[in-house]
């Protein structure tokens, strides 16, 4: 085995964590991600960064290895994770009847944060692919993400945080999770982007369909795709007989253990609506512009425009528990652009319970 290269462990907060000395957070050395590496080889699941959140990380055409992901998370079987690749040659290998549209995509926007869904290959297990008969795809860009497929394989990572609670964007976030369930976690620093990568599929060869919304937007897609369509469950709870195509389309995602309300309406009357509530318990999560002398309770704030509030939404969620609070009042987001992504998430970590003002 791999000698480590220095190894710190966190001294956390996470009341509900123990047997902190079972996973080993490792600094993003050369060593260690190729250590990192035979974790995955190996059939282990790791933590590791990724330019949208941090994912958790296995072998993607194990499945035993994949079923891993799904024992540490607590996830539905039924939820189908991301394979995410190296190079465009990899796709021959996993996936067939892939249309003309999906290579004019993958070389505008990859590597990045998009994930396209089309057909599997059997060497990608049910395990894998939720029991579906197509399979998620994805180039990142992060370099420790890339540099790990290249030695490991192609990577199955769905965030890497307990199932329904908000995706990690950090390394100490991950080990606020996962401490004593995965042997290790890569430290990459913050995630850039903050949120899930945008999913699409494709109705035909013209027509993409945005089945999660991410930082690549519909703005950018309808630059290359004759036509973009935003799926009805975006912002809509998925029928009960429907399946879900992509993740973070089914269940409630994104949660704290606070209960969150989306609130929609102007500032003056979110205010009066937040003076209805308990000081004590809740908090009040605004804008960066926001007059904060006219907040009747405490408050947090998580940016002035889209990119911003998706890079912090997650970290603010995550917050409020560490805060004890019993209610978050959210101002919505714009649903714009890269808003359209906070404001799905936030509508998932709600319940879809939404006050408009």
């Amino acid at each position: 085995m791999l000698l480590l290269q220095p190894i710190r462990r966190l001294s956390l907060l996470c009341s509900k964590i123990s047997k902190m000395e079972n996973t080993v957070l490792l600094e993003a050395s050369d060593e260690n991600i190729r250590y990192a590496a035979e974790l995955i080889k190996q059939g282990k699941t790791v933590g590791i960064p990724t330019e949208t959140v941090y994912g958790l990380g296995a072998d993607a055409l194990n499945p035993h290895a994949v079923k891993k992901i799904f024992e540490a998370k607590g996830r539905p079987g039924d939820n189908p994770l991301i394979v995410h690749i190296y190079d465009i040659d990899t796709v021959s290998l996993i996936a067939h009847d892939v249309p003309e549209i999906f290579f004019r995509l993958a070389e505008k926007f990859w590597p990045g944060p998009l994930t396209m869904i089309v057909s599997k290959k059997s060497i990608i297990p049910y395990e894998t692919s939720g029991g579906l008969d197509t399979v998620g795809i994805r180039m990142p860009s992060h370099k420790i993400m890339r540099k790990l497929i290249q030695l490991a394989g192609p990577i199955a990572a769905p965030s890497a945080n307990r199932s329904g609670y908000p995706s990690p964007t950090s390394a100490h976030h991950v080990m606020c999770d996962m401490n004593g369930i995965i042997p290790a976690v890569i430290d990459g620093g913050e995630s850039r982007f903050g949120v899930e990568s945008t999913v699409i599929s494709f109705d035909d060869e013209k027509t993409v369909r945005i089945l999660r919304p991410g930082s690549v937007t519909k703005q950018m897609l309808e630059k290359a795709a004759e036509k973009v369509i935003v799926d009805e469950a975006i912002l809509n709870e998925l029928d009960s007989d429907r399946t879900a195509p992509s993740p973070g389309m089914k269940y409630k995602h994104y949660s704290p253990e606070a209960n969150v309300v989306l609130v929609e309406g102007n500032f003056e009357s979110f205010c009066r609506l937040a003076e209805k509530y308990d000081k004590e318990s809740t908090y009040c999560l605004i804008f960066d512009n926001d007059d904060i002398s006219k907040i009747p309770c405490k408050f947090m704030k998580y940016g002035s425009g889209s990119d911003e509030q998706a890079h912090l939404v997650f970290s603010r969620l995550r917050e409020a528990d560490k805060l004890h609070a019993e209610t978050v009042l959210v101002r919505a987001p714009s649903a714009d652009g890269v808003g359209l992504a906070v404001y799905n998430r936030l509508l998932r970590a709600s319940g879809f319970e939404v006050i408009r003002i």
